[in-house]
Parts: structure tokens; sequence; C-alpha cells
């Protein structure tokens, strides 16, 4: 049987194929356009930039970090190792970095310093780095002559000030950052409170227009009250900062403890400074001073505050 003959197809027509190839890339585009744009916005929304801000989860990874060496007590390993990380970042963050050594009781003392240049100091930022050789004040007795992690006594404060090397912009006023060795070793036998400011204050002539020493601020239930000793104009200027940012809650604008610390040196040197401190921590000198009971809300408030200070508020 034969094949019926095929009906003629309809001749494709050129102008009508052109006008969909065009409206297809134009809708392609568009998609791409569109997809590329939310993109970025959501980049923006989501990810915090580098050296804009200061980071609390950044800052608890830092206490992660240093926990994780072990006791930083003077002449141990975890000591030795926490110098050198610190440099490191310092370093990466595009500090200078110069350890200034002493020697007090018999002890090496090692006190590290970055600064951006060389500039004298208007403001020097402060914390310690060592860790307490006995948890003397441990509720159970068979762990007091055990070594204190030191997560808030000790990295708390080591770790806002690295976030601030991470973040501070650097046309601010000359800053330098010290970490203090040998601060938490008083009434033990050889030793005391405070010797790597003492040795800092003593032997580097200096006169900044402002100390500010941050110590035990990463507790998750954060109360810092106004330091009695604390020179009164540079304190309000801090607290009013943080009550402006919306900590109000946090610094606490009533006097509460009087503590010998490392702005100590600097008062009796006749230079202003200021503890920034909460002492109202029930882990203090305890093997319960671990990561757990830091958070990096803590964190972000006492450096958010600082880095706004610092800048004069700029956003």
């Amino acid at each position: 049987m034969q094949n019926a003959p095929r009906k003629p197809s309809k001749p494709i027509c050129m102008k009508h194929l052109t006008k969909r190839t065009a409206v297809l890339y134009l809708s392609l585009i568009f998609a791409l356009l569109a997809f590329t744009i939310g993109w970025y916005i959501a980049s923006f929304l989501t990810v915090e930039p580098d050296s804009a801000s200061f980071s609390g989860s950044r800052a608890y990874a830092d206490v992660q970090t240093q926990v994780a060496m072990g006791p930083r007590t003077p002449g141990s390993a975890g000591h030795a190792q926490v110098r050198e990380w610190m440099r490191s970042e310092l370093e990466s963050a595009g500090w200078v970095v110069e350890v200034h050594e002493s020697e007090r009781l018999g002890h090496l003392i090692y006190n590290i310093i970055a600064k951006r240049s060389d500039a004298l100091p208007e403001i020097i930022l402060g914390a310690h780095y060592d860790t307490r050789f006995f948890a003397d004040n441990d509720p159970d007795e068979s762990k007091r002559s055990e070594p204190v992690p030191g997560a808030n006594d000790g990295a708390s404060g080591v770790a806002v000030l690295l976030e601030l090397a991470r973040t501070l912009p650097n046309d601010t006023v000359p800053v330098w950052l010290v970490f203090f060795d040998a601060e938490d070793n008083g009434r033990i036998e050889g030793w005391d409170w405070i010797l790597g400011s003492r040795a800092f204050v003593e032997e580097i002539p200096i006169q900044p227009r402002t100390v500010v020493i941050v110590d035990m601020i990463g507790d998750a239930d954060l109360n810092i009250y106004l330091e009695q000793n604390s020179n009164p104009i540079i304190r309000a200027e801090i607290w009013e900062t943080a009550a402006q940012l919306g900590y109000a809650d946090i610094f606490i604008n009533e006097e509460k403890f009087s503590m010998l610390d490392d702005h100590t040196p600097f008062l009796e040197a006749g230079i202003p400074a200021i503890d920034i401190i909460d002492f109202d921590y029930p882990y203090w000198h305890t093997t319960q001073d671990t990561v757990d009971k830091v958070s990096p809300e803590s964190l972000k408030a006492v450096g958010d505050t600082l880095w706004h200070w610092i800048t004069g508020g700029r956003p």
C-alpha cells in the first residue's frame, strides 16, 4: 500500500524564531541578574565584615584556643605556647610585637607589647595572660592543688584584646595592646600579684593618656560595676559609651569593688587608669573556670564598647 503523501509542513518563520530567542535570552539574563543581586544582599546581611566590627564569636574561639593549651602558669609549656600564639595572631592582624622581659622575685617575666607604629601610646589596653598555679578557692578541697583553667580569669581579657587588634581601624589614636605576665599568683610562696604590670611601669618610661585593663569580662552572667580605684573621668566615658550601645544592664553605673589589679601600678605612677572587671564570679580561682562559663555575648559587649570608645563612636 502506497503511503499517503505528507502534508507540507508550515515554513519556519525566522523572524518569529529570532523574537523567541531574544525573549529567552533576556529572561535568562534578568534571572541571573536577580540571583546575583540577591546573593550579594544575603552575603552582606549574614557575613560579619572581618575588619569592621567586633566579633564575639571570634573572641570566644580565642578563649577556647587558650584553654585547650592547658595551664598557662609561668614557666609551663602552655605559657610558652600562648605567647607564640598571641604573637602570631597579632602579627597576622598587622601589629608589631615586642617582648618586654624582666626578672621579678627570681622569675623571668614576659610582657607582650603590640603596636602599629613607633608613636608613643595615647591609650594602653591591657590584660593578663597567665593563669594561677593553684585553685585554692575550689569548693572541693582535693582539687585545690590543681591549676586554674583560666577561661574567664585570663583568657577572656586576652581574647578581647586580640579581637580589637583585628578590628580597630588603622587611623585611631596611637594604641598599645599589652598582655601582662605573672598577674595571678599572689598568696603563693615566692610569688606576688601583678608582677608583670609593675615591671612594665617601672622599666618602660612612657606616659599614656589612658590605661584600660580588662580582666574577667567573659562571664555569661556579666555584671561590671565601677571599680572604686579607677579614674572617674575615664570610667564615666566608657560607661556612657556602653549605655549608648545598649549595654547599660552590663556596665552598671554603681561602685562596688576596690581591686588590686594591673591598673594599680599605673595609678601609683600618676597615670590615669581603670579596671573593667566582673568580680562577682563564683568560679574565681577554681577548677570550674572553664569555657562553658564564658559567653560570646559578654565578650562582644565589652569589646564593642571599647571599640566605639577608642574610635569616637564612628560606625
